[in-house]
């Protein structure tokens, strides 16, 4: 048998590491060219205790185990065993949550939901409403309505505003009162600051179409009409906003 030494001699460091130079010499002198081979190929805590269980019985006599480097390998191996172990509870507990998070979104479906950014899907007699944030009192905040083609089909005044959110709505209408067809639109705010104008942050409610639990990364998604793509759950900002438009956002 190989010997490997109770107190770090010819072959110097710890079990460990002397536990993988024994394996590498193994190794080359079985030959192996480290292609994948099938069964077992890492050392895992009981094989570390039956290696050392060996060894203890052919141990040198003049070089006798050092208790001190023996406990501190068994410690930490068992460390590395509870980690792991740990880890695996993390993950059957993180799994269990998102579930329940699920079960709790499932309340979402039907409702409008506040999220972030400009789009917005227009039913048939609804329009699109929103919130706004303002970063100072603005004396005009302009209203613009573009359609995916990004052709001006609205725009209106939403008169003096202070710093804050504000409510934003359109009827779904052009500038001639004629409703529009249903649809994704965008909503752009904007406002006069330090003599130029410039875009505002702002938010649309959107209905919940549905909701699913991601890719397995953990997120509940929502999928929300006239958005492409689902919506995490933490990004709502709000839940349950009925609009003064009837049907807004519902596809």
């Amino acid at each position: 048998m190989n010997p490997i030494d109770g107190a770090g001699g010819a072959g110097g460091g710890s079990y460990i590491d002397q536990l993988k130079a024994l394996q590498e010499k193994q190794r080359a002198e079985r030959g192996d060219t480290g292609e994948k081979v099938t069964g077992q190929t890492d050392l895992k805590q009981e094989d570390f205790l039956s290696l050392l269980t060996k060894q203890l019985a052919n141990q040198d006599p003049f070089k006798p185990v050092d208790n001190e480097q023996m406990i501190a390998q068994m410690a930490s191996f068992a460390t590395v065993d509870g980690i792991g172990k740990m880890n695996d509870q993390f993950g059957s507990l993180n799994a269990a949550m998102t579930s329940s998070q699920a079960l709790q979104a499932s309340s979402l479906v039907g409702q409008d939901v506040l999220v972030p950014g400009n789009e917005g899907f227009k039913s048939a007699e609804g329009g699109i409403a929103g919130m706004v944030k303002l970063p100072q009192a603005l004396n005009d905040v302009i209203v613009r309505i573009q359609n995916e083609r990004g052709e001006l089909l609205r725009s209106f005044s939403m008169g003096a505003k202070s710093p804050g959110d504000h409510r934003v709505e359109w009827d779904g209408k052009d500038d001639a009162g004629n409703p529009l067809p249903e649809g994704n639109y965008k909503v752009n705010v904007s406002g006069n600051i330090d003599g130029k104008s410039q875009d505002l942050e702002l938010s649309t409610y959107a209905n919940v179409n549905s909701v699913l639990l991601g890719n397995g990364d953990g997120n509940v998604m929502l999928n929300i009409a006239g958005y492409a793509s689902p919506v995490k759950l933490t990004e709502v900002l709000e839940v349950g906003k009925s609009s003064s438009l009837g049907n807004v956002s519902k596809s």
